[in-house]
């Protein structure tokens, strides 16, 4: 998504230091305990290395639309990947924006106590305050107006979000947003896309929820097209002012 389409960064209020890193397509905003920019710069180097001298090798991993197996000597973030995508029935792409960030949020960490990266709507974060994401639906009624708290402290979590309707990514549904809450950011964006893809109407909402209730890892879930609303797990939903969001 190009830098001038996320508006929805304007939404962004926490006590943490904010600061935005890019490289070439990779543009992630980040709040802190500090603004870590070079080391911020340093990690996402590095995976986008990672993963563009494996895709030379293999490019079929790039444009794969199912589970596709790694070789052998993979890094390890390409077999994350994988292994997300292939619990979820997707491509191993489909997990490539939350991968990322959390490869820069794990590398802060050692820098900071809180992080919050945030690469095109694929957040992970490690918090010690309960924090509130404002949802971006696009056209719907519900964008903005919402957000999601996030109540689990002191651990790794992803909140990522799929859109049929809202920017770039391949989706094959029609959601606004498909939103998934769980303990990697490379999980919850593969299951977002695949939850994502499930919902072309209002009525595909709950079924397309029950999909994913019992996956390891994945704790919660929301979809919205239109004015519909559904969600499953630990979704609580907060009405949003402008003190609540980060």
């Amino acid at each position: 998504m190009p830098h001038e389409e996320r508006s929805y960064r304007r939404w962004r209020k926490n006590e943490l230091s904010s600061f935005e890193v890019r490289i070439q397509e990779s543009d992630l905003s980040i709040s802190a305990d500090r603004v870590l920019v070079d080391s911020a710069e340093t990690a996402l180097r590095s995976i986008r290395g990672s993963l563009e001298k494996y895709i030379r090798r293999d490019p079929a991993f790039a444009t794969a639309l199912e589970p596709r197996d790694p070789s052998p000597d993979a890094p390890d973030i390409v077999c994350q990947m994988a292994a997300a995508a292939r619990s979820c029935g997707v491509g191993p792409m489909a997990a490539v924006a939350g991968a990322v960030a959390q490869h820069v949020g794990q590398t802060l960490l050692s820098e900071t106590r809180q992080v919050i990266v945030e690469n095109g709507g694929d957040i992970f974060l490690r918090t010690s305050r309960p924090r509130v994401s404002a949802i971006f639906a696009g056209a719907s009624p519900l964008s903005g107006q919402l957000g999601i708290r996030i109540s689990r402290l002191h651990q790794d979590i992803g909140l990522c979000t799929s859109s049929g309707t809202v920017g770039p990514s391949l989706s094959f549904g029609h959601a606004d947003a498909a939103i998934v809450l769980a303990t990697s950011a490379i999980l919850a964006d593969a299951a977002a896309t695949a939850l994502g893809n499930r919902v072309r109407k209002p009525e595909d909402i709950t079924p397309a929820l029950e999909t994913l209730q019992g996956a390891q890892g994945i704790f919660g879930a929301a979809a919205i097209i239109g004015e519909q609303l559904g969600a499953w797990g630990e979704i609580e939903f907060v009405p949003i002012s402008g003190s609540d969001r980060g």
